[in-house]
């Protein structure tokens, strides 16, 4: 190659030169293909790294929007005196109590039970959910 390259004009038509040019052709050919396939291998790696990069995102992000939820529910429940489940009831006890006005009365209190533990179904007749303890809901059954 380096004598093919040294006079050209001369060696254009040299059955050595066109060979060794035809040769040079097919290994830069091979060498392409496989500098190709090393290019395809690191582009799948990087599109498989940022798959998981937005999956693991999105996850992250319904995960906040569930916990988000969940504290809404939580404190629009909290405004009529009901607990969440994993607040000291189940959810079973929420369900059996239904749509009745409830405060949590603290544990201690054992002398008033309610349907539910220690879950009392307070009122006073209105739509207001009222926080009583059990004295309180006493005094106001003798008025």
């Amino acid at each position: 190659m380096v004598r093919c390259l040294q006079n050209r004009t001369e060696t254009r038509y040299d059955a050595e030169c066109v060979n060794a040019r035809q040769a040079a052709q097919q290994v830069a050919a091979k060498e392409e293909a496989a500098r190709r396939v090393e290019l395809e291998t690191q582009s799948e790696r990087k599109r498989l790294a940022l798959r998981r990069t937005q999956e693991a995102a999105m996850q992250a992000r319904k995960r906040a929007a569930e916990y988000e939820r969940l504290r809404e529910e939580a404190d629009y429940l909290a405004q009529f005196g009901v607990a969440m489940p994993g607040e000291g009831i189940t959810q079973e006890e929420v369900q059996e109590v239904g749509n009745a006005t409830l405060t949590l009365v603290p544990a201690g209190s054992e002398e008033r039970q309610g349907p539910v533990g220690n879950i009392q179904p307070v009122s006073d007749g209105g739509n207001v959910p009222m926080s009583t303890t059990a004295q309180n809901v006493d005094e106001r059954q003798n008025d």
